[in-house]
């Protein structure tokens, strides 16, 4: 499953590549921590999703810290997770959002303190977050037919 590891590495370069601000960077030269949020962390995808950020981690030289609700249906659960993160002033998030709604007050504080937020796979409304990485499932539908 090589798409799950590309997808990664996407998702990360943009947070490794730009200077954390804010309380959230640290020092000069410290490692990045980025903060991987998944919709769910049982489903056998977001297993491949983690196999292929813990890659990107090592090829990029920064850390993950790979967490999330355990169901894909526990939003609060997410929401809980983010403000964490947000709490530890980590150097970036990743997030594949349960709602499109549902996380804007935490992206809207993550970026309050400097945290720059990357969503992926789902998006988010507004435009709070750095970027927003997902397969285009209409061109995708197309190749495939």
């Amino acid at each position: 499953m090589k798409r799950p590891f590309a997808l990664a590495l996407l998702v990360l370069a943009p947070l490794a590549c730009s200077k954390p601000h804010g309380s959230a960077g640290g020092e000069a030269g410290a490692a990045l921590r980025i903060a991987v949020i998944p919709k769910g962390t049982t489903h056998e995808f977001w297993k491949s999703v983690h196999a292929g950020a813990v890659k990107a981690s090592r090829e990029m030289n920064v850390d993950i810290v790979w967490k999330g609700p355990l169901k894909e249906d526990d939003l609060k659960g997410q929401i809980d997770v983010v403000d964490s993160f947000v709490a530890q002033g980590v150097s970036g998030i990743v997030v594949a959002p349960l709602s499109d709604k549902g996380l804007g007050a935490s992206v809207k504080a993550s970026v309050k303190a400097g945290i720059p937020v990357v969503v992926f796979d789902s998006d988010l409304a507004g435009d709070d977050h750095t970027s927003f990485v997902a397969t285009d499932n209409v061109a995708a539908g197309r190749m495939a037919a």
